[in-house]
């Protein structure tokens, strides 16, 4: 039975408060409505991946319903904290510039096991995302709409994690290939995906797509309000999809390396930006 919901009528509109607008995180804020609002594409390229699983279709078409509804919120915030700013439009000029493969038909992690490697660690990113942005902001109608993503997003990690273990007795992928994968998605958050969306909610209409630039503009936004406890859940949750130990030695210098990291990229691209 799928469990109830939250909806967007419910959320604390009348808190409003245009003061406590963050116009930066306005910015990244307009780019998350539109990769989220995007999850119908990747329920389709899902259901393509695993065809002969109809339990995890099924539940991948709840997924990708929720999914679109954190970019319905996302986008009717945005709209309200700017009025100049079409939700509608921007997903046009996203969508018309970037899109999931709805064709293919097998997973372009080599397997099955490793497209539900995939979806965790997708998962494990935006609920530490949205946590660290509810975590920043003082809008108090942001803050509601993150903290129910972020927990969505810790939902849908569990999710895909349970469906794993079925397809790991199958397939019986290594935790150092279940690593080595992980840290390929992860490095595809570089990628056009969210450059693009950043690109396409911010970009003057005459502008040119430039990747490294709208990269760099992205993460100088959004990583800053990261904190380390933030970045230390991120390890907490890809050592358990890769089947390693917790709170280990080991998890230690992951979480030192993962910090390090994480500021070392976003001075990277604030000199870029410069």
């Amino acid at each position: 039975m799928h469990r109830e919901h939250w909806k967007i009528a419910d959320l604390p509109w009348d808190q409003f408060d245009a003061g406590k607008v963050n116009p930066e995180i306005l910015k990244i804020v307009k780019a998350a409505a539109l990769v989220e609002f995007n999850a119908d594409d990747y329920a389709t390229y899902l259901c393509n991946v695993f065809p002969n699983d109809p339990v995890f279709r099924e539940a991948t078409k709840n997924w990708s319903a929720e999914e679109v509804q954190h970019g319905v919120a996302l986008g009717q915030w945005a709209e309200k904290a700017d009025p100049t700013f079409n939700f509608k439009n921007a997903v046009a000029r996203y969508t018309a510039g970037y899109r999931v493969n709805v064709n293919a038909n097998q997973s372009i992690r080599g397997s099955q096991t490793g497209e539900l490697i995939a979806r965790c660690i997708v998962e494990t990113g935006t609920s530490s995302y949205y946590t660290a942005l509810a975590d920043a902001t003082e809008e108090p109608v942001l803050k509601a709409i993150c903290r129910h993503i972020a927990a969505d997003e810790i939902s849908h990690y569990k999710l895909f994690q349970n469906h794993l273990k079925g397809y790991l007795q199958k397939e019986g992928l290594s935790r150092l290939e279940r690593l080595k994968i992980s840290l390929g998605r992860m490095q595809e958050s570089e990628d056009d995906e969210l450059a693009y969306a950043y690109f396409a909610a911010n970009a003057a209409s005459d502008a040119v797509y430039d990747r490294p630039a709208y990269t760099s503009a992205y993460m100088i936004r959004a990583y800053p309000f990261y904190q380390q406890k933030h970045v230390e859940r991120v390890v907490t949750m890809v050592f358990k999809t890769c089947g390693f130990k917790p709170n280990t030695m080991w998890q230690g210098m992951a979480n030192r390396v993962a910090w390090w990291l994480m500021q070392t990229k976003t001075k990277k691209a604030i000199r870029q930006a410069a």
